[in-house]
């Protein structure tokens, strides 16, 4: 993905997989996870080449994913529904065919009482 944001609030995505030789910022627990993206946070300089004094462009997208706990950890917790939620940049991301985080509406609200 490149360009201007192309991920809607609601969409489901997945975090692609992979191990790459170099720095990355997205953490290995994610990868391959189902998820929906909450919102995008704003275009940024690449940080996995600023990590090597790069110039970092063009800038991408930063998305803010929601996941489901039992996606991450494989199991369903005893209280919940328990959410993780991570700042994803847009190269990691490709879409998904259906949301991992059940009950999870467009616009729904993530206040914690």
């Amino acid at each position: 993905m490149s360009g201007a944001s192309s991920l809607a609030a609601g969409v489901p995505v997945r975090v692609r997989t992979g191990e790459p030789q170099t720095h990355c910022r997205t953490p290995h627990y994610l990868r391959g996870k189902r998820g929906v993206v909450l919102r995008a946070l704003g275009r940024y300089p690449n940080p996995e080449e600023l990590a090597y004094h790069k110039p970092g462009m063009p800038p991408l997208t930063l998305y803010q994913v929601e996941f489901d706990a039992a996606e991450v950890w494989g199991e369903r917790l005893h209280e919940g529904p328990y959410r993780i939620v991570a700042d994803i940049f847009e190269h990691w991301l490709e879409p998904s065919v259906q949301p991992a985080v059940p009950g999870h509406e467009q616009g729904a609200s993530h206040d914690r009482a």
